[in-house]
Order: C-alpha cells, then structure tokens, then sequence
C-alpha cells in the first residue's frame, strides 16, 4: 500500500573491477559476466567507455525521478511490469532536466510526473503553467 515504506535495492561496481582477476570480483560481476566482461561482448561492446554497472532491483510502488543517462542502459524485468517513459536527449529542455553538474539535481527532472494524471481534472489548477 502507498502508506507503508518501499524499498530500492542497489549495487553499483566500479569499472575497474573487470581489469581485477575474476576470483576478487563482487558478485555483481560475477553474476553478469556480459556486463563486466574485459573484452568486447553483445552487452559491452566497447569496454573502454564502460562506466561500471549499477543494478537496481524495486518492489511494486518504487518509482525513479525523471532523469538523463550518458551511458548506456538494459532493463530486465523479472517479474511484473514497470513504465517508461523514453525521451532523445535533444528534448531534455523540454523536460526540465538540471544541466548543471554542480547542482544536486544534475541530470534530473524538475517536473514531476505524478502529476500527468492531473491533467485532466480541476486539480491541475494548482500545478504553475510552466509545468503544465
């Protein structure tokens, strides 16, 4: 239910860690050999841009901010169903995003999508025009 917590857990590995031998790899690596793999694979097709991975795993009820990756991305579904809403970079303007990287925001929308559904409503007289 809305009013009980969620929980997001996340595992980020460093990009050199695929240069350690494989026995000191994390379990992230291990697991995802594609992913961490020193050599050009389907996944990581150019090892020297790798950033590292992050794995995020969300109960039902977590949401993301609107936000811009540089890198690149793969979601796999495990179980249920997730939404997306995919954008070009060239309309980040559009959507709010802080390109500021010293801001605490850096690469996250200010908009906030929640209130899409009040769009269609009397309730969408709170939101400022901008937003709108």
């Amino acid at each position: 239910p809305p009013h009980e917590s969620h929980y997001y857990f996340t595992s980020g590995v460093e990009r050199e860690e695929r240069l350690r031998p494989k026995s000191m790899w994390t379990f992230v690596s291990r697991d995802l050999p594609s992913f961490s793999n020193p050599k050009p694979t389907f996944f990581g097709f150019d090892p020297k841009q790798q950033k590292g991975i992050q794995c995020r795993f969300g109960e039902r009820g977590v949401t993301a901010a609107t936000h811009y990756d540089a890198g690149r991305n793969m979601i796999a579904m495990i179980k249920g169903a997730k939404r997306y809403i995919l954008s070009p970079p060239r309309e980040c303007p559009k959507l709010g995003i802080v390109p500021q990287r010293a801001h605490p925001s850096f690469r996250h929308s200010m908009l906030n999508f929640g209130h899409i559904a009040l769009l269609d409503n009397d309730k969408s007289k709170n939101m400022s025009q901008l937003e709108r």
